[in-house]
């Protein structure tokens, strides 16, 4: 089969590798779609995602739809429709029992967290459990289907806010997490959703997806106190900093932007006098199927998509993705049958 591979800092090769076979517990998928998420484009730009380093060759890619192209077992009939959860998880911990996405020692496609690295799905073929297989409704497109996993992100975020329904949301950041965050605001009952960015063109493309008002951050800033809650996308202290000063008192910030290791400067002083609550979110749990229900019913979605790129010209898609002011999300076709 073909496949994209990341060899290490700005080296990725199409390549031949052999086609896996499935295991009885398993399912091999044809991969349609595959969406690049931050967490590729710093293993393709940098070479590593933080502290996980590409030390063998990598196939990224983790936001996947595709069609069952063999099942042992014979549960899933070729053709079927499918998209991923992603994640294999760890070993449960007291605490833990209902929150599998935080157990440690757990594995997630296109990873160098593992080693050997756990390979995504950009390539013809993926080979998974059957537990991580989700079959997908006749009525939604694959093209859309791979906006699954970043909008599960998304409404892990808003659950982990305490939800947005009837309430003024701030969402900072709009690159394509942000946009997910902003459209599935809107669709699950916010009475105001607010963007913000330092761009132009996240900032459109978040008013084409229906928020109410936007704001470029140097230019302008949030009013002060003006949101029930907001959901940050960005991951850079400045931007939490306006969440503190925006947010009411005793409002609520769900921090879905991923930071980077070690301290970090932010005006705590004002959260603790306002007692805001700042809540950590990583990655989702069981969103994953909310997020299918809501892209059945809502083709808004489909805006966040920006470009669609073959998959023999992917290092024009990862540098395409890397531009916040001209993409959202950035789908890969990969080989077609």
């Amino acid at each position: 089969m073909k496949a994209l591979v990341i060899h290490g800092k700005q080296d990725l090769r199409a390549q031949t590798w052999e086609t896996p076979e499935p295991a009885a517990d398993e399912v091999r998928v044809r991969i349609a779609w595959g969406g690049i998420c931050g967490s590729d484009l710093h293993y393709y730009h940098e070479g590593a995602n933080g502290a996980f380093v590409v030390r063998e060759p990598l196939i990224p890619g983790h936001e996947l739809s595709g069609t069952v192209d063999l099942d042992p077992a014979g549960e899933l009939a070729p053709g079927t429709p499918v998209t991923f959860h992603p994640a294999t998880f760890g070993e449960c911990q007291p605490g833990l029992e209902q929150h599998p996405h935080l157990w440690p020692r757990g594995g997630y496609l296109g990873s160098a967290s593992t080693t050997p690295h756990t390979q995504g799905g950009m390539s013809e073929y993926l080979v998974v459990k059957r537990s991580m297989i989700r079959t997908l409704p006749s009525t939604l497109p694959l093209k859309r289907a791979a906006l699954t996993e970043p909008l599960a992100v998304a409404l892990h975020g808003i659950r982990i806010a305490g939800g947005v329904e009837g309430k003024r949301v701030l969402v900072c950041g709009s690159g394509p997490i942000g946009l997910l965050v902003a459209a599935a605001a809107l669709a699950k009952g916010a009475s105001e959703v607010t963007a913000t960015d330092v761009f132009e063109g996240p900032l459109a493309r978040a008013r084409a997806l229906g928020v109410h008002a936007t704001v470029r951050i140097g230019e302008a800033e949030p009013a002060a106190e003006a949101f029930d809650v907001a959901l940050e996308c960005s991951g850079v202290p400045a931007s939490i900093d306006v969440a503190i000063r925006a947010v009411r008192r005793a409002g609520v910030i769900a921090q879905i932007g991923m930071m980077g290791a070690g301290a970090q400067p932010l005006e705590l002083a004002t959260l603790i006098s306002k007692e805001i609550q700042l809540r950590g979110c990583f990655r989702f749990n069981d969103e994953v199927d909310e997020a299918i229900e809501l892209l059945d019913r809502d083709a808004r979605f489909d805006q966040v998509i920006t470009h669609e790129i073959a998959a023999d010209d992917a290092v024009e898609a990862f540098d395409v993705a890397k531009d916040a002011q001209v993409s959202g999300k950035v789908l890969v076709r990969l080989w077609p049958a």
